[in-house]
């Protein structure tokens, strides 16, 4: 048997996403797969590229054959995993302490949005104590 390792479209009209999978040459494009090894969505940015590389390369020790596009993904997730494997750490950089003028504005804010109590409101009572004397009022002007 011959065995073929290409694409197979999956996904919604206009909206393609494929699969990787190793199938019989003389099936149909999206026939019953032998194996699905991977999956590959070009509408993302960047396009992505999932491959189970170890059991790509057992298809091709038995001899299956990659198509071009199947060569390409792998040549492109290898570089991907290559890149990330040799990226350096980003170096931590010194925490920035604002400015003695942006302290100040907000120290300003602070103080203007979240007034001190006084001790007059203290006096005065809950708030709800004024409550029943304003609906009392407007029960009078239902009445009259």
């Amino acid at each position: 048997m011959a065995v073929a390792i290409r694409l197979t479209r999956i996904g919604a009209t206009k909206r393609p996403a494929y699969r990787v999978i190793a199938i019989d040459k003389r099936r149909p494009r999206d026939g019953r797969a032998l194996e699905i090894l991977g999956f590959y969505d070009p509408l993302t940015e960047p396009a992505t590229v999932q491959l189970k590389s170890d059991r790509i390369a057992d298809w091709i020790g038995k001899g299956a054959q990659p198509s071009d596009t199947v060569v390409r993904l792998m040549r492109q997730a290898e570089a991907a995993a290559s890149a990330a494997a040799t990226d350096k750490p980003k170096r931590a950089t010194k925490a920035s302490r604002p400015s003695k003028k942006a302290q100040a504005k907000a120290a300003a804010a602070a103080t203007v949005a979240a007034p001190t109590p006084s001790v007059e409101a203290a006096s005065e009572g809950p708030a709800t104590g004024a409550e029943p004397a304003a609906e009392s009022e407007t029960a009078g002007e239902v009445e009259a």
